[in-house]
């Protein structure tokens, strides 16, 4: 089961952290694979370490906030495949500011790479996915995106957040009718190049510690399970899904 050997699939923010990460996975799990981010040199590095899994790899130069990136990228990754079976949404950032503080740029720039760019990502792809009656669109939200929090004033990237999960459900039911399922992962604490300063403070350690269940950090690759079922083929009937991956912060 879950063997992706012969589908293509496409990942935003390949050049690191989470999108880093899920591109080791769907290699290991025999996908073909599309890597977009800005920074080209460091996408270049990472197909050669993805080529030692067998696969192959297109590595484009790709701002998320721009449309003429997107659908340039769109196109080539049509020309050199033929097609285009997965999409996981994984590029993001964020400035951290609290409602009464954020300037509007602050608040612009987290929405246009937060949220905006899921739109225009799954617009260019999904109408890939259309010509073939088929298509597995992953968008990768945040626990951040079903709850708010007191420790760290972030309002833009818990609205950006908040805005995948229900962009989610609305493009499951569109999107139905062409074999496209469209499913969220809320992952919490994982180390990024955006997390690590915050996460490795005695203060949100201690804070994590009483907060997540399982008492620790997301693991490298523990996202990779959730992402690589909802893209397989035997997820077919799972559509419109919120999946937290986030050691029960949000059961509790």
């Amino acid at each position: 089961m879950f063997n992706l050997k012969g589908r293509v699939a496409v990942i935003t923010g390949a050049s690191s952290g989470l999108g880093k990460q899920m591109a080791k996975g769907f290699a290991e799990a025999g996908a073909d694979l599309v890597i977009l981010a800005r920074r080209i040199e460091r996408l270049e590095e990472l197909k050669t370490e993805l080529e030692t899994k067998g696969v192959k790899v297109l590595p484009i130069k790709c701002d998320v906030t721009s449309t003429l990136d997107i659908d340039n990228a769109a196109q080539l990754a049509e020309k050199t495949f033929g097609k285009v079976d997965i999409l996981v949404n994984c590029a993001g950032s964020s400035k951290d500011k609290g409602v009464l503080d954020m300037n509007d740029e602050e608040w612009d720039f987290t929405i246009a790479t937060d949220e905006t760019s899921v739109f225009k990502m799954t617009r260019a792809f999904g109408n890939i996915m259309k010509k073939n009656n088929y298509g597995r669109i992953i968008n990768i939200a945040s626990m951040y995106g079903m709850v708010g929090n007191t420790e760290i004033p972030t309002i833009a990237y818990h609205s950006s957040k908040g805005a995948v999960v229900n962009f989610t459900r609305a493009a499951a039911a569109e999107l139905a009718k062409y074999n496209i399922t469209v499913n969220c992962i809320c992952p919490g604490y994982f180390y990024t190049e955006l997390t690590t300063e915050v996460l490795d403070t005695e203060m949100f350690k201690t804070f994590a510690n009483n907060h997540v269940p399982m008492k620790r950090y997301g693991k490298e690759g523990e996202l990779n399970a959730g992402a690589i079922f909802l893209a397989s083929d035997e997820a077919s009937y799972v559509t419109g899904v919120i999946l937290p991956i986030d050691g029960g912060y949000t059961c509790v």
